[in-house]
């Protein structure tokens, strides 16, 4: 089905302001959970009781009803075991994918693209099932202690499994993930002295962490391969302290003549907290060819390009070379509405990972102090501008005079929202387009030559402070 027209643009912004039934209730179960791991659950007290009375009749129509009954009921006298808190973790995790795929099924309707059907994983090799106990069992520990009652000696009791479990490749997946909750712990040590506790987020840390700890459950559908011509659509670009990541969006046009697929491509590096803005893209360039022809509005032939179940590219320049240009939003407007939605691992489906593209056209823009709104053919879309890169010609004062946007559409603070990739808008009387990922390649622009230069002279003046400390 085509979607109705929405002012030239390809998507159904009506469909994205009614109410989803059962997703309120379903985020209530969870906040509930989450406020009973607040306070720990060694000695829990009438109120966290309550709360994993909640979580158990929020799944009491499943097939998991009966051991989160039993897991709810031990947990509030204080009496849980490793089975009943992995109970626990899965009701968590059903409810919260359950509101992805409420939220997800509502983008379909949407967009009108079709969606890619679920891969079942092949039983991989054994795990040590040693280092998954091991896991689990800190993971319990803090479940337990609460976090009100974490403390040092209660974080590092993960360093020494995490340093067992980073050589094998099989468990590297859950290993990252703990070493990274465990610093994140340590760092907010002791859990008192908190004036804020990032409940929602350590209860998403913790329960994917016991269920990555479960033996298998880490394990995907063998990657396939690639071969065709890619399409980007934009790059969404990450900054923190000590890292950045890239993430190009694009549609696959398989050489046998198949059906266009979305796909991403993602590239992360360590990054010195003095390199910021445009003099990330030297850090993140080298790395994968892709981000030039983004910048450059080419194409890529890819060939035998190994590919998840997810749509994820496992880049290797071995595998591309760059073709003739491409113009991203000819591919917006000619290629996207029948490009194939991927499919998204069961562990993977929750909110915060809806990141949809989509092409909008024909829409006002209201502003009212730091809010942008897109009024699409009479329906409001709430715009995050706040994720617009500063490592670009893109930015808030650009979008707000727009007509026509390439962006990703996520959910936020309950509500669906836009993040701009690409917009077009006129400039002194002439049509632009801007690019968030511009300058992904390299630029003449004179604030990114600037800012290129910058990061220029702080990564040679820490490569040179680094060999006089080596040198010693």
């Amino acid at each position: 089905m085509v979607p109705a027209d929405q002012g030239g643009g390809v998507m159904r912004a009506d469909l994205l302001s009614d109410p989803v039934a059962g997703l309120d209730e379903a985020l209530a179960a969870v906040d509930a959970f989450d406020q009973a791991l607040v306070a720990g659950l060694l000695r829990p007290q009438p109120a966290q009781a309550a709360s994993l009375t909640e979580l158990a009749h929020a799944v009491a129509g499943t097939p998991l009803a009966a051991r989160v009954s039993e897991a709810a009921a031990k947990a509030a006298v204080g009496a849980a075991g490793e089975d009943h808190f992995v109970a626990l973790a899965a009701a968590r995790t059903a409810l919260l994918g359950s509101v992805h795929d409420a939220l997800m099924t509502r983008v379909t309707e949407a967009t009108g693209r079709p969606r890619g059907e679920e891969t079942v994983p092949a039983t991989g090799g054994r795990q040590a099932a040693n280092l998954l106990a091991a896991a689990r069992a800190w993971l319990c520990d803090l479940a337990r202690a609460g976090w009100q009652g974490i403390d040092h000696e209660v974080v590092s009791g993960a360093a020494q499994v995490v340093s067992a479990m980073l050589p094998d490749p099989s468990l590297r997946r859950p290993a990252t993930l703990l070493d990274g909750f465990a610093a994140e712990l340590a760092a907010s040590c002791p859990g008192s002295a908190l004036e804020r506790i990032p409940a929602r987020r350590w209860g998403d840390l913790w329960s994917r962490g016991m269920l990555l700890t479960l033996p298998g459950a880490a394990e995907a559908p063998a990657p396939g391969t690639a071969t065709g011509r890619l399409l980007p659509l934009g790059v969404d670009l990450q900054e923190h302290a000590t890292a950045a990541q890239a993430q190009v969006h694009a549609v696959f046009e398989p050489a046998d003549g198949s059906a266009p697929g979305l796909v991403r491509a993602t590239v992360s590096v360590p990054k010195p907290d003095t390199v910021v803005g445009a003099g990330l893209w030297q850090l993140l360039r080298p790395h994968m060819s892709l981000l030039a022809a983004a910048g450059e509005g080419r194409s890529m032939e890819l060939s035998d390009m190994p590919i998840t179940a997810e749509g994820d590219l496992i880049w290797s320049d071995e595998h591309a070379r760059p073709s003739e240009p491409a113009d991203a939003f000819t591919t917006a407007r000619v290629a996207l509405p029948t490009a194939t939605d991927p499919a998204t691992a069961p562990l993977d489906r929750h909110p915060t990972r809806i990141a949809v593209p989509v092409f909008l056209e024909g829409y006002a823009v209201q502003k009212e102090d730091e809010t942008m709104t897109f009024t699409v053919a009479g329906h409001p879309l709430a715009v995050d501008t706040d994720r617009v890169p500063t490592a670009g010609p893109l930015t808030p004062e650009a979008v707000a005079t727009s007509n026509a946007c390439i962006g990703l559409l996520r959910w936020d603070a309950g509500t669906y929202r836009v993040q701009p990739l690409a917009v077009e808008t006129t400039v002194r009387k002439k049509p632009v387009a801007l690019h968030a990922g511009a300058w992904a390649g390299g630029t003449t622009d004179k604030v990114g030559v600037k800012a290129e230069k910058a990061a220029t002279d702080a990564v040679a003046m820490l490569r040179e402070r680094a060999g006089r400390l080596l040198r010693k």
